[in-house]
C-alpha cells in the first residue's frame, strides 16, 4: 500500500505520521500522480498547529502539502490533456501531496520541462506564486527601490529574484550566511537585527519604494517608519499586522494558477529564476523536515521525496 502523511490532531512536529492508505483512484477530470518530490511550507506547519483554524480548518485525519511534481499513473475519465507517464508539476487543494500517490486535478498541472530538476518543479506552486503576487502586489518596476525581509527564504529567494527582473533595486533583509547568494543575484543584503533601519537608509538615501515582508516579527512596523507608502507594502505572514496598519497581504491571490506556474517553469527552465534546495528528506524523516524548516534560517526551500 502507498504511504502517505497523516495527522489526527492539531498539535506539535510529534503528531506527524508516515501511514499506509489505500491507492487513490481518480474521478472524472482528475489524474494519479506518482510524487517524486513535494516541497514543504510554513504555512503547513501553522495549519498543523492550529494557528490557522478560523481561516483554514483542517478535518481529520488530515493529510498535508500542496505541492508536487511527478509521473501521471492513471487517468480519470475526461481528461484529453495528459496520459500516463507524462511528467509533470502542480499542486492540489487537498492537503495531500506528502504522499508517494496523490489525486490531482487534471487542470492542476503543467508539463515538467527537462530542464526542471524534480526537486525544483516539486517546490514551486506555493512559493513561486506567493513571490509573483509579492511583486504584483507592490507594483514593482523599473527605478523602484525595494526592501525585501526574509530574502533567502523559500519565497523570498524567488521573490528578490522577480522583483530584479522588473528592473527594481532590491535590498535584501537576510543573515549573513546568505549575503553572497545574495549578492550573486544582484541584490544588496544587509543584516536583520538592532540597527537594520539606518543600515537600510545608508544603501537607500533617497528613500524605499515599497516593502515585503516574508518574515513577520514587526516589519511591517518597519516599513511604515521607512516611509513606505501603505499600498505598496506587502506581507504574507503578519496578517495581524497588516489588519492593524492597513498594509497589503495579498498572499498567492491572483497568481495561483496555471498560467503563472507556466510562466515560472518557463523561467527555471530557461535559467532566469533559480530555486534553491536548502536540503531533502525521504517521506519518512517529515518530522526532521519541518523541524528544519522552522527554524527559520535555510535558504530556499526543503523537500519531501517519496521516492
Amino acid at each position: 500500500m502507498p504511504q502517505a502523511v497523516r495527522f489526527d490532531n492539531y498539535g506539535d512536529i510529534d503528531v506527524l505520521e508516515v501511514r499506509e492508505v489505500p491507492r487513490p483512484s481518480p474521478a472524472d477530470g482528475e489524474v494519479l500522480v506518482r510524487v517524486r518530490a513535494a516541497g514543504i511550507n510554513p504555512g503547513e506547519n501553522a495549519i498543523r498547529l492550529g494557528a490557522l483554524h478560523e481561516r483554514w480548518p483542517a478535518t481529520f485525519p488530515s493529510g498535508e502539502g500542496s505541492d508536487l511534481a511527478g509521473v501521471i499513473e492513471e487517468v480519470g475519465r475526461g481528461v484529453r490533456t495528459w496520459s500516463a507517464g507524462d511528467e509533470v508539476i502542480g499542486w492540489v487543494d487537498t492537503r495531500s501531496s506528502h504522499a508517494e500517490l496523490v489525486v490531482v486535478p487534471a487542470a492542476h498541472l503543467v508539463p515538467r520541462d527537462p530542464a526542471v530538476s524534480w526537486k525544483a518543479g516539486g517546490s514551486l506552486f506555493v512559493a513561486g506564486t506567493t513571490a509573483h503576487a509579492n511583486v504584483r502586489a507592490v507594483g514593482a518596476g523599473p527605478g523602484d527601490t525595494i526592501v525585501v525581509a526574509g530574502a533567502a527564504g523559500g519565497v523570498g529567494s524567488l521573490t528578490v529574484q522577480l522583483l530584479r527582473h522588473t528592473g527594481a533595486t532590491v535590498i535584501g533583509l537576510a543573515g549573513e550566511f546568505n549575503h553572497a547568494w545574495l549578492r550573486e543575484h544582484g541584490v544588496l543584503p544587509v543584516a536583520y537585527g538592532d540597527g537594520v533601519l539606518n543600515r537600510i537608509r545608508e544603501l537607500a538615501p533617497e528613500g524605499v519604494d515599497a516593502f515585503v515582508d516574508n518574515f513577520g516579527d514587526g516589519y511591517v512596523d518597519l516599513a511604515l517608519e521607512l516611509g513606505v507608502a501603505k499600498d505598496r507594502i506587502n506581507t504574507i505572514i503578519d496578517f495581524a499586522g497588516a489588519a492593524r496598519t492597513g498594509v497589503k497581504a495579498e498572499g498567492m491571490t491572483g497568481s495561483a494558477n496555471v498560467e503563472v506556474l507556466t510562466e515560472l517553469v518557463k523561467l527555471v527552465a530557461a535559467g532566469d529564476l533559480e530555486v534553491p534546495i536548502a536540503a531533502t528528506y525521504p517521506l519518512g524523516e517529515v518530522r526532521e523536515a519541518y523541524r528544519a524548516l522552522m527554524r527559520r534560517h535555510t535558504r530556499g526551500k526543503i523537500v519531501l521525496v517519496p521516492q
